[in-house]
C-alpha cells in the first residue's frame, strides 16, 4: 500500500509541474518572416533575406513571403530557408562571394551555403537572369553548397546562364555541392526544377562530397555551340545515388560524328568517381545518355532514348553493371565499354547501329541475356574510339 500510495503522490507532483523547454529546442521553432508588409504577409521581421539570415540563430526557419529579393545570399549557420508561393531570389548584378575548393577561383553564387550543416532550402525560385556578369570570371552559380551540407528540395533554379557573348564559358552550374580541404558536403537535392543553365544542371564534385539526387527535371538549352552542357554530374571522388530523375536537352552543336567530336554534351556524366548509383532515370536528347567513367558504377532500370552522334549507356571502367536499362534510338551504340569486369545483361536495346559495342582488349566482360532489336550488329567487339565528356571542376 505505501508503494501504490507513493507512486500516485510523486505522479501528482508531476502533473503539477509546469512543462520547461530548453533555450535550444524555442531557438530551434523560431520562425522568422522576410517581406513587404502585405495581406499575405502582415507582419514582417525583415526586408531582406540576407538580414534575417545574419539575426538567425541556428535552428531558425526563415519564412519568406512572396516577392522578389535583388540579393544574393550567404547561409553559414544551421537554418532553413522556405518560401512561400512565388518567392523569387533574383540578385541584380552579382559579385564573387567564395572561391572553388579544388580551384581557387572566384564563384559568384546567388545561394551561397558555407561550412554549415542542417541548412535546408524549399520552395523558392531562384533566377539568375539579371547576374551581370561581364567575363568568364568568376564562374556563376544558383546554389552552392561548399563544405556544407542540407536539403534542397522543391525549388526551381533557372537562368544560371551568362550572356550570349559569352556562351563559351565554362560557367553556369544551376546547383554545385563541393567539398575541399578534408571537409564534407552531404546534400539531397529532391523534386525540384533546373533549366536554361549554361554548364551543368546538378555538380557534385571531390572527395567528401555524397549527394541524393531524386525525382528532378533537369532540362538543358538543347543544341548549343557554347559550353558542352551535363544534365546531372558526379566527379572525381564524389559519390552518391542518382535516382527517378527526367534528364534531357544537353546537345553540343560542333559533336556531329565520333570523329568530329572535341566534347559531348551528356545527360547524366559520372567521371573519375566509383561507387556511384544510378537508376531510374529518364534521359533523353543528348550525345552520351548516361557516361560512367569510374568503377564499380550500378546502372539499374534506366530509360535512354534520342541519343545523337554517340551511345546510350557508355562503361568506361571496371567492375560496373548495366541492368536491365531501356534505350531507344542510339546513334552509335546502346551500349559502349572500354574497361573490364564489366557486366550487361538484361537490358532491351532498340535502333542502334551497335547493340553493344566493345573495345578490343577489354576482358573479363559479360554481355548476356539482352534483347537487342533493329541493330546493324548486335555485338561487336573492333578497335572502337571513345567520346570524351566535358566534365566541369
Amino acid at each position: 500500500m505505501r508503494l501504490r500510495t507513493f507512486a500516485f503522490v510523486a505522479a501528482i507532483l508531476l502533473l503539477g509541474q509546469p512543462t520547461l523547454t530548453p533555450r535550444s529546442a524555442q531557438a530551434a521553432h523560431m520562425v522568422t518572416v522576410v517581406g513587404t508588409k502585405s495581406a499575405t504577409c502582415p507582419n514582417p521581421d525583415f526586408a531582406t533575406i540576407q538580414a534575417a539570415v545574419d539575426a538567425a540563430t541556428p535552428g531558425t526557419t526563415i519564412r519568406i513571403c512572396e516577392g522578389t529579393y535583388p540579393e544574393q545570399v550567404k547561409i553559414t549557420k544551421a537554418i532553413t530557408l522556405r518560401g512561400d508561393n512565388g518567392a523569387v531570389i533574383e540578385p541584380t548584378g552579382v559579385a564573387a562571394n567564395t572561391t572553388g575548393p579544388s580551384s581557387g577561383a572566384p564563384i559568384a553564387a546567388v545561394v551561397l551555403v558555407e561550412g554549415a550543416t542542417d541548412v535546408d532550402i524549399s520552395d523558392l525560385i531562384v533566377d539568375g537572369t539579371n547576374n551581370g556578369i561581364t567575363g568568364c570570371a568568376p564562374t556563376f552559380v544558383g546554389i552552392f553548397y561548399e563544405n556544407a551540407s542540407g536539403d534542397v528540395e522543391r525549388v526551381a533554379v533557372r537562368n544560371v546562364k551568362l550572356s550570349a557573348s559569352l556562351d563559351g564559358c565554362q560557367s553556369g552550374d544551376a546547383i554545385l555541392v563541393d567539398s575541399g580541404s578534408g571537409q564534407m558536403s552531404v546534400v539531397d537535392v529532391e523534386d525540384s526544377s533546373i533549366h536554361d543553365y549554361q554548364k551543368n544542371g546538378i555538380t557534385a564534385n571531390d572527395s567528401g562530397t555524397k549527394v541524393e539526387i531524386v525525382h528532378n527535371v533537369v532540362t538543358g538549352l538543347g543544341a548549343t555551340t557554347g559550353a558542352a552542357q551535363n544534365g546531372i554530374q558526379v566527379g572525381f571522388g564524389a559519390g552518391g545515388h542518382i535516382t527517378r530523375n527526367t534528364v534531357s536537352d544537353n546537345v553540343f552543336s560542333p559533336c556531329i560524328s565520333v570523329s568530329v567530336c572535341a566534347a559531348t554534351g551528356e545527360g547524366i556524366l559520372i567521371f573519375q568517381s566509383d561507387n556511384v548509383t544510378v537508376e531510374r532515370n529518364t534521359v533523353d536528347v543528348s550525345q552520351v545518355g548516361i557516361g560512367v567513367n569510374g568503377n564499380h558504377a550500378h546502372v539499374f532500370d534506366n530509360r535512354v532514348s534520342g541519343t545523337l552522334v554517340g551511345d546510350g549507356i557508355d562503361l568506361l571502367g571496371s567492375d560496373s553493371d548495366a541492368r536491365e536499362n531501356r534505350i531507344v534510338n542510339s546513334a552509335r551504340a546502346g551500349v559502349f565499354i572500354a574497361g573490364n569486369d564489366n557486366d550487361v545483361d538484361q537490358n532491351q536495346i532498340n535502333e542502334a547501329d551497335f547493340g553493344v559495342l566493345k573495345v578490343t582488349g577489354s576482358t573479363g566482360n559479360v554481355i548476356a541475356d539482352n534483347e537487342i532489336f533493329n541493330t546493324s550488329v548486335k555485338v561487336q567487339d573492333p578497335s572502337a574510339k571513345g567520346l570524351t565528356a566535358s566534365p566541369i571542376h
